[in-house]
């Protein structure tokens, strides 16, 4: 990609005002039709969300989204949907051991409403600070429940795919753990073992850093500093690695964009998070610079080969290794085209992606890094200038997306393709949408002078 060094935050102001405004609308129109019998909306065909059974992974963005929308305008509408409905529906989602994704549902409900809550944006209220609080204690000793150990005697969160599976996606939902200590919370174990959530959560950085990332250090044929594979694959019974492999990826060898888009703003973060921690939280874990080295290391390799792998305006295509890409020609000199006939983008990759680069800049910045971080920065900037113009923003009325131009799974061939068309296109998703907004109300806080927004 093309990094825009010109940019400054302040030209996006109008952009984010258009966002916002076409959001709002969309939130409504999905609250006004959607049967909850029908489960989670997921992604959008022809326009209208529709669900997909697979795992549900998508309902904490619903809700979370129109919290944020009142984070942004101030329209109470919004926060008696988002806090109307994580009261009434979420709570199964507290308590679910079979998915890797606490993160995802209960920090974007909960954990969002107590932010808000304790910036005094929302009135302070002691018995429902207790309610998010309960609800994220809870959350995160039941994602470090669903724990693996490996040969080394450490371990990792399981996909919802089984023990085997270590799934790129559950480095953001580390937030859930991070809370969950912050909070004092600790997993209780046979015997009444207390279970560090401290602990879980390094121990999950570290695995995912050693097997779901490379670094172009000769780890296999397809080595590339930066790649990341969507799963990684273990022996349950002797905790041996065995191989890569891929649910909605093209293949293990190759690059996902949206798994690679978690592993940039998992790490960049938890870099953050852990920069707030006490040397007493981190001495048992060999200290802050120990504790974070796996993870810098990470963000900036990945956050690397997004740049080098993604097209001129920040937008990419859904693998690297996709097969009809060889046919586009030299398609990363040029922007990204949602329309062509050969590889679907993946505008929710970078939704995500744009939001971890900022957050590794800013890092870097503050720990006096100023040239790496401005780049990095930079680099976010100019993929929400891309994001929150069209093709990609949602202007239509009669359109329930926000994101147009979101993939979800490829290889199943669940995505939507218009008529007339070869490939999908012109659909949003549920965490598409989401991250737009959340890109979109860290830098709307930031032009506003707010305070920073973090899960923590």
């Amino acid at each position: 990609m093309q990094i825009n060094d010109s940019l400054r935050i302040a030209d996006l102001k109008p952009q984010i005002q258009r966002l916002f405004e076409c959001s709002g609308q969309k939130i409504l129109a999905i609250e006004d039709t959607w049967p909850p019998e029908k489960g989670t909306p997921v992604f959008t065909v022809a326009g209208t969300y529709t669900t997909r059974g697979w795992t549900e992974w998508t309902q904490g963005f619903q809700f979370g989204s129109a919290i944020l929308q009142f984070d942004a305008t101030g329209d109470e509408q919004f926060l008696e949907i988002g806090r109307r409905n994580t009261i009434e529906k979420m709570a199964p989602h507290v308590t679910h051991i079979g998915v890797h994704d606490h993160g995802f549902n209960n920090v974007s409900t909960y954990g969002n409403l107590r932010r808000l809550m304790r910036e005094g944006v929302i009135p302070w209220n002691d018995s429902e600070m207790d309610f998010y609080e309960l609800a994220l204690k809870a959350s995160a000793a039941v994602q470090a429940s669903r724990w693996t150990q490996i040969q080394d005697g450490t371990g990792y969160i399981a996909s919802f795919n089984g023990p085997h599976s270590l799934f790129s996606d559950t480095i953001r939902s580390l937030r859930a753990l991070g809370l969950g200590h912050t909070l004092g919370a600790v997993l209780m174990g046979e015997g009444d073992v207390a279970i560090n959530l401290m602990e879980r959560l390094l121990q999950h950085s570290q695995t995912t850093a050693s097997y779901n990332v490379y670094y172009g250090e000769g780890r296999d044929a397809f080595d590339l500093r930066g790649r990341v594979v969507h799963e990684s694959i273990f022996n349950t019974n002797d905790g041996n690695y065995r191989c890569p492999s891929t649910q909605q990826g093209y293949s293990p060898f190759t690059t996902w964009t949206r798994g690679l888009a978690w592993i940039i703003t998992g790490y960049a973060e938890q870099l953050e998070f852990f920069d707030t921690l006490s040397e007493d939280d981190l001495e048992p874990f060999g200290g802050y610079a120990l504790a974070t080295a796996h993870m810098r290391k990470a963000a900036e390799a990945t956050a690397d080969f997004y740049i080098e792998n993604t097209a001129q305006d920040g937008i990419p295509y859904w693998d690297t290794g996709a097969p009809g890409l060889a046919d586009l020609g030299d398609y990363l000199s040029v922007p990204s085209d949602p329309y062509n006939d050969l590889e679907p983008v993946d505008s929710s990759a970078a939704a995500i992606a744009a939001q971890g680069l900022i957050r590794l800049g800013n890092y870097l910045i503050k720990h006096g890094e100023s040239d790496a971080g401005n780049s990095y920065y930079q680099a976010g900037l100019t993929v929400a200038k891309t994001l929150f113009a069209e093709p990609y923003l949602s202007e239509s009325e009669t359109h329930q997306g926000l994101m147009l131009h979101s993939v979800y799974h490829r290889p199943n061939g669940w995505d939507h393709v218009p008529e007339g068309r070869k490939i999908p296109c012109g659909e949003a998703s549920m965490w598409g949408d989401y991250h737009a907004r959340e890109l979109a109300v860290l830098l709307w806080r930031e032009i506003n002078e707010k305070p920073y927004l973090t899960f923590f």
